[in-house]
């Protein structure tokens, strides 16, 4: 994928990510953007759940489902 140019949030990030002076501001930003992200998953869980498209039986369906892709030989 090629970007030839990147949008506000991207020049944002990049600028903060620039300013980050040593390892633990480095550190502590990831954590917030994982936390931001964590986050917004967390609400659409809730609202997939709160409007029946989520359920128990869904999520037992999921924990047996084999996701990998296969390996070639």
């Amino acid at each position: 994928m090629q970007v030839e140019t990147m949008n506000r949030s991207q020049m944002m990030i990049l600028e903060s990510f620039a300013g980050a002076q040593d390892e633990q501001e480095l550190e502590a930003l990831m954590d917030v953007l994982r936390n931001f992200y964590a986050t917004r998953l967390s609400a659409e869980m809730q609202r997939l759940w709160d409007n029946g498209t989520l359920d128990q039986h869904a999520l037992d369906e999921l924990r047996n489902e084999h996701l990998r892709t296969p390996y070639r030989k």
